[in-house]
């Protein structure tokens, strides 16, 4: 390993963990007594069915933040909304992938600055794996930065970064660039505090011997840590679903932490990009059901979004 690789870290994406965080963080970031949550809506700019169905969620349900896929063809119309819509939250799902077997996306930059990022149809990788066989990291950061430069152009307000497929998390030099463009452009990364939690080390090897480091970088750098994330991709009907979900708030440690939920419209356009349709649209419906804010209300969950988790730990 690069001996100046100083930063490195993980996300907690499809495993959850709960614990108490250092007494210093539940001061700074949250009231110790409360539990705070922010509803995520990954995927936002995908396709015009997810753009509806996560502007739906943000406006009638309890998604209370989003996080938007620059590369994608869809981008513009939800970039547009965003700005006429900036007192809602938004980030930036840093995109080195791009999973789906017809409908694809390449980078956002011209290929030829960044061969490494894409496949011989010269659309981005299709999973993590080419990816850590063959992107080089200045090509990525040039990538990665582009994403976050049109984003801004576009007029988007940008309120965290997070990493589409945990791209970012598979290598330790990538998940070094990953918090290094959150310190840079100071906006918070989705992380958190038990990123030296053993199962955690075992999904993200990567992050091994380097987990306290970067909980340290970003307390130096006053850039807010999560309690927990929870990302449930489990199928079944919907109110299956639903129940699953509301077992998981009740499951929620003391601080601020994060649900990631992938909003669609089971319709044709959908259908025809992925075979998650279904969850999507399970997903939506769950998210706008009064009944799972009503649930909310009752466990005591308060909901937040990123503009707010800033905000406690801002750069003095």
């Amino acid at each position: 390993m690069n001996a100046k690789l100083l930063l490195l870290g993980t996300t907690l994406a499809v495993l959850t963990f709960s614990g108490d965080r250092a007494a210093r963080a539940q001061v700074a970031e949250a009231p110790p007594s409360k539990r705070l949550l922010i509803v995520h809506a990954d995927d936002a700019g995908m396709s015009h069915s997810v753009n509806l169905a996560t502007i739906e969620a943000m406006e009638k349900g309890v998604v209370s933040s989003t996080s938007i896929l620059v590369p994608c063809p869809w981008f513009s119309e939800f970039a547009a909304y965003a700005r006429k819509h900036p007192e809602r939250d938004y980030g930036v799902h840093l995109t080195l992938t791009s999973e789906w077997e017809l409908y694809r996306w390449g980078p956002v930059v011209p290929r030829d600055q960044v061969p490494s990022l894409v496949d011989k149809e010269g659309y981005l990788w299709r999973d993590n794996g080419p990816v850590v066989a063959n992107v080089k990291l200045k090509e990525a950061e040039v990538e990665l930065r582009a994403q976050i430069e049109r984003a801004r152009q576009f007029g988007v307000p940008l309120s965290h970064l997070d990493t589409h497929m945990g791209s970012l998390l598979s290598r330790p030099d990538l998940l070094e660039l990953y918090v290094n463009l959150g310190i840079e452009y100071n906006l918070p990364i989705m992380f958190t505090r038990q990123a030296t939690d053993p199962r955690m080390l075992l999904a993200y090897p990567a992050l091994r011997g380097h987990g306290q480091q970067l909980l340290d970088a970003l307390d130096r750098h006053h850039l807010p840590v999560l309690a927990s994330v929870v990302m449930l991709y489990q199928g079944g009907e919907n109110d299956v679903r639903k129940r699953r979900y509301l077992s998981a708030f009740e499951k929620l440690p003391k601080g601020v932490s994060e649900v990631i939920v992938h909003c669609g419209i089971d319709n044709a356009e959908l259908g025809a990009i992925t075979s998650s349709a279904t969850l999507r649209d399970s997903d939506r419906r769950i998210v706008t059901d009064p009944e799972v804010r009503a649930d909310l209300e009752r466990l005591g969950v308060s909901l937040t979004n990123w503009k707010q988790f800033g905000a406690t730990t801002a750069r003095p």
